[in-house]
């Protein structure tokens, strides 16, 4: 029987960066399975929330969990090595083949195999080794960079991801076809997945859920088609609004 994913659980999560709040008692739960998509303007606290499911920052106040699990009561490396993590440069060793980038998580979790593991994850993210797992980062296109990323972040078998713009940097063909094989990617294996984006039509394609946040607060969490017909805020009123009028836009 495949693992079920664990649901992921922020309950009134402060954080300080100095004198500057980054989190006001933020709370938010993405269930087991689900994809939660954070949005909101440059400076709202949206990065500084993901990365307190990896201890990569701790909160001043509050509780982050994993199935329950205080995740400040968890081996903070074991953690991040069970959790996929994607930055939006990839975060590739620039020095190491695609395939030994890749294998990194399972050889340091002592997998007998960690170059099958890694095969095995290109394959899935549309890089096969026997083609893609010999070059350098630097040889492959943006696009191909971040899938070998998301190979990396899954191939020990993670089933939390966690993405910070990572499909941000990309032009619009190649966004569009890796945000089509994450989908893919995604109803094949099953995972929770947190995604901090910008781009709320993106948010819209791939999420179950958005969170609108703003000034290190959250001002809604909803579907999207909940947040274009009963916006609770203002300012969840004008993102939305915006956003229209840049589709518009580019439409034509």
């Amino acid at each position: 029987m495949a693992r079920r994913p664990p649901t992921l659980t922020a309950r009134d999560v402060s954080l300080r960066y100095g004198q500057v709040q980054a989190l006001a008692s933020v709370s938010v739960e993405v269930p087991s399975g689900t994809l939660l998509a954070i949005v909101g303007e440059s400076g709202s606290g949206k990065t500084s929330l993901l990365r307190c499911f990896n201890r990569m920052v701790t909160p001043h106040a509050g509780t982050v969990s994993i199935d329950g699990r205080n995740v400040r009561e968890l081996d903070a490396v074991a953690l991040r090595r069970g959790t996929g993590y994607v930055p939006q440069s990839g975060g590739l060793l620039p020095h190491w083949t695609v395939e030994r980038n890749v294998a990194l998580v399972p050889r340091l979790n002592g997998q007998v195999d960690p170059l099958r593991a890694a095969r095995e994850a290109l394959e899935r993210c549309g890089l096969p080794a026997s083609t893609f797992g010999a070059r350098l980062p630097h040889e492959l296109s943006g696009g191909q960079r971040q899938r070998a990323a998301i190979a990396r972040a899954l191939a020990a078998s993670q089933d939390v991801l966690l993405l910070d713009e990572s499909f941000g940097a990309l032009d619009a063909i190649s966004r569009n076809e890796l945000l089509d094989a994450f989908t893919m990617l995604r109803a094949e294996i099953g995972f929770t997945c947190v995604m901090v984006t910008h781009d709320l039509g993106e948010a819209a394609r791939l999420a179950d859920a958005i969170a609108v946040m703003r000034a290190g607060k959250i001002e809604q969490v909803a579907s999207i088609a909940q947040l274009r017909t009963s916006p609770a805020t203002p300012y969840v009123a004008e993102l939305l609004a915006r956003a229209q009028a840049a589709a518009r836009v580019l439409v034509g």
